[in-house]
């Protein structure tokens, strides 16, 4: 069904970017294949996994708190990046994941880290399948990232200034693709993150399902191949550097409202 669906969605896609179709074809080739996201099926996968009891201790992840309480998951990830007493630390969906993972489930985080981004063409790893399960129990909702907490703040602040920091050695940062109106790669619109309205079409859709790699990718994901692509070392899953880049993403796209899982191509 997979397959089925995404080779349908694809079609469309191919159809409606021919030579002589005139109304914007990129533009309603994208709404088509949102129509028809083969990114649902890994929903139900997460759920399952989410209250599946798992790992050396034989538990499910009912008792985790992603910052509203033991199990509670409605708005959760719209508030995410958040501070956590627990670990003393800020934490975006991923991290949090790997924390209860590890403490409720007995899963060695090395171990998950490993895993947490999937081949292509695959049914997706746990972490990618289960953040988009959670994401998604907060649909409707709108992004809500407070910086109460000092941490929230300096987190926040790292993350300002990563987007605007160029280095490597092609002087690259995260605002020469994402800090001007109408750039493109290829056929790839860039979003320009200086936008408000772009800024939180970006944090409303992710997770999201890719199509050129026919599985589900995560922020973490987008955030690593950022990086790879301006060619700097490559970014540690869950580091404090990804996470200082989600918050301020995220806080600045405050008032979007979370529709998961998007497409992307």
């Amino acid at each position: 069904m997979l397959k089925l669906r995404s080779g349908i969605a694809a079609l469309a896609f191919f159809c409606l970017s021919a030579p002589g179709y005139t109304a914007d074809p990129l533009g309603v080739g994208r709404q088509m294949l949102v129509e028809d996201n083969p990114g649902d099926l890994f929903v139900d996968r997460g759920k399952k996994l989410f209250y599946e009891k798992r790992g050396p201790n034989k538990a499910s992840l009912e008792q985790c708190d992603f910052g509203l309480g033991p199990g509670k998951l409605e708005g959760a990830s719209a508030q995410l990046p958040r501070y956590f007493s627990d670990t003393d630390s800020v934490q975006d969906l991923e991290s949090r994941l790997l924390t209860c993972m590890d403490r409720l489930q007995g899963f060695k985080r090395e171990d998950l880290i490993k895993k947490a981004i999937s081949s292509p063409l695959s049914l997706g790893s746990d972490i990618e399948n289960l953040s988009l399960y959670i994401t998604s129990r907060s649909n409707g909702k709108k992004m809500n990232v407070t910086l109460n907490h000092q941490k929230e703040y300096d987190m926040y602040k790292a993350g300002e200034y990563l987007f605007h920091r160029r280095s490597g050695q092609t002087d690259f940062g995260c605002v020469t693709c994402h800090g001007e109106a109408d750039k493109r790669i290829r056929l790839q619109d860039l979003v320009n993150m200086t936008d408000k309205k772009q800024i939180q079409e970006v944090v409303a859709t992710w997770p999201a399902y890719r199509g050129a790699h026919d599985t589900i990718r995560t922020m973490q994901w987008r955030l690593s191949d950022c990086v790879w692509q301006m060619r700097l070392p490559d970014l540690e899953y869950a580091s404090d550097f990804s996470i200082a880049l989600t918050t301020y993403l995220h806080y600045q796209g405050n008032g979007a409202v979370i529709k998961v899982p998007g497409f992307k191509r």
